[in-house]
């Protein structure tokens, strides 16, 4: 089969690379010319994922048309504040059987809305039976170099899932079946938010008990939020909550743990940014997360005070107190019991 990958940093690229050594023709699309041309001519992506060799068969363009022309497998792997332009572009070039997968991981910050639901917008002929959501705890590098990961994919009745699973699954990429596009997308955006939080406790040196709380706290809060929009608590015991959350939150390797480190480091956010090529996905999630739970009216003290200290300038020690001086309560309130 012909797969088509939509996006050239890290994540993408890793993607395109396993699709490759499965033996699909694949097509990488890259927004930066010079990011095709380095692909092309030395098999490796020295931009976004530098030292990682690809395979010679791996073709790469910054024309769409070729990467989807014809491709059975479209995979969207865009920093979520670009989805909806970059998948709109996409749309009008997809086969008629097309599946979709979406593996970027975010929600729009404009509209506040989850990826399944501006892909409804801008591919309406991509029913659910061809459209489906990658996550699950997976850094770009290691699945890269093939070592072992395991992810889940989810559409709305699992069909799609299922359509996709085999073309993709391998021994050191095994994928697994959801029914729960809702919180997978969910688990896969707010452990980028949460990791900045983990990255700025360790900064501190608050400790690994610290550590352990916030993620257990920060996983209950990320399974509130979902509950709120339809998901089945079940799935933030998963690959696309524990699993995702526990790795970008502790791995050296995550972009958003760096940012929180750094964040601790007394360094400006935003500065930070600035200088950097790659993207930490949570600075901007944290702003749509922080207005979403507003919106629902759920309770999420930890991607709050994420908000503020990124996006309102508080300073971190205020936050640290916030949180610290909380009222005590139910451990599970706002989750739902079967």
């Amino acid at each position: 089969m012909k797969v088509g990958v939509v996006g050239a940093g890290a994540w993408g690229t890793a993607l395109a690379a396993h699709a490759a050594r499965l033996g699909h023709e694949t097509w990488l699309w890259a927004r930066e010319p010079e990011v095709a041309q380095d692909i092309e001519r030395s098999h490796e992506n020295r931009t976004f994922l530098a030292g990682v060799p690809l395979p010679p068969s791996l073709r790469a363009s910054h024309d769409l048309e070729p990467v989807l022309r014809d491709a059975g497998l479209v995979l969207l792997v865009t920093p979520s504040r670009f989805f909806r332009d970059i998948a709109a572009r996409a749309s009008g070039l997809l086969s008629a059987d097309a599946l979709v997968l979406v593996a970027s991981k975010g929600i729009e910050e404009s509209t506040l809305s989850l990826l399944s639901d501006v892909a409804a917008q801008v591919m309406p002929h991509v029913g659910p039976d061809r459209l489906a959501f990658l996550s699950g705890p997976s850094f770009a590098r290691e699945v890269g170099l093939g070592r072992p990961a395991d992810v889940v994919v989810a559409s709305r009745g699992a069909q799609a899932a299922r359509r996709v699973q085999p073309l993709l699954h391998a021994p050191t990429f095994r994928v697994y079946t959801s029914e729960d596009p809702i919180g997978v997308q969910v688990g896969g955006a707010l452990k980028n938010v949460l990791a900045i939080a983990t990255g700025a406790c360790d900064g501190l040196g608050l400790g690994l008990n610290a550590r352990a709380a916030l993620i257990t706290r920060g996983l209950a809060e990320m399974t509130r939020i979902g509950v709120a929009l339809g998901a089945d608590p079940l799935t933030f015991l998963g690959l696309a909550g524990v699993g995702d959350l526990v790795l970008t939150a502790t791995g050296d390797l995550s972009r958003n743990r760096t940012l929180g480190i750094k964040v601790a480091q007394g360094v400006d956010p935003r500065e930070y940014l600035a200088s950097q090529r790659t993207v930490a996905e949570g600075y901007h999630t944290a702003a749509a997360a922080y207005a979403l739970t507003r919106r629902l009216g759920v309770e999420a003290p930890i991607t709050e005070q994420v908000y503020l200290v990124l996006h309102e300038r508080r300073p971190l020690a205020d936050a640290l107190q916030s949180l610290l001086a909380r009222e005590f309560k139910d451990e599970l309130a706002g989750i739902r019991r079967p």
